[in-house]
């Protein structure tokens, strides 16, 4: 009687151990699959990456507003140096934004990003961007950073957003710890990149 209570003991200490185990990888795993996800499907305002425009041009017009935001320990002035372009669905559009370290040190930024309304994220392209790497500032450094992109043509057959024309691109600037992996631009002053 005692070996069978312990040997369950045991068995149920397994089990609880593995679903413990599992549910902590479930959570380490939740966040880059809710990023994949989001990115497949436009969801929650997010972009999608293209390699160039699709070549079709539709007579359909949009207009993109530009936002721009800080973090709050973020001691830099971040504005669209435009805001807003009017485009035609399926052209190729360049805008920019600007940014200058007020602060007195060298600092990282990256940018987060998304689209409003949401349900258009899934058709707006970005080709190039200052978001795909990180931006380093030397202090009072300022720089002017292209953001190149299209709204896919496909967005006139998506009846849901018949009514859509205006989308807004954000952006928001947060402070990161330089990656060595990652590609990083830096401005020593204005007008002058090192990298």
């Amino acid at each position: 009687m005692a070996r069978n209570l312990t040997y369950r003991n045991r068995r149920l200490a397994l089990i609880s151990f593995t679903v413990a185990a599992g549910m902590v990888g479930a959570s380490f795993a939740a966040v880059p699959l809710y990023e994949v996800f989001c990115q497949v499907t436009g969801y929650g305002g997010t972009t999608q990456v293209a390699e160039a425009a699709p070549g079709e041009v539709l007579d359909r017009k949009m207009t993109v507003r530009f936002n721009a935001d800080v973090g709050k320990e973020m001691p830099w002035r971040f504005v669209p140096a435009q805001d807003r372009v009017d485009i035609k669905v399926g052209e190729q559009a360049l805008a920019f934004y600007r940014a200058k370290n007020i602060s007195g040190r060298t600092m990282t930024g990256t940018a987060t990003f998304n689209v409003t309304p949401a349900k258009a994220g899934q058709y707006f392209n970005k080709v190039e961007c200052f978001c795909f790497t990180e931006q380093e500032l030397k202090a009072g450094a300022e720089i002017d950073m292209p953001v190149t992109f299209f709204i896919d043509p496909d967005i006139a057959n998506d009846p849901n957003l018949n009514e859509v024309t205006t989308i807004t691109l954000s952006y928001t600037f947060f402070e990161t710890e330089p990656d060595p992996e990652r590609t990083v631009r830096t401005v020593t002053e204005p007008g002058k990149t090192d990298g």
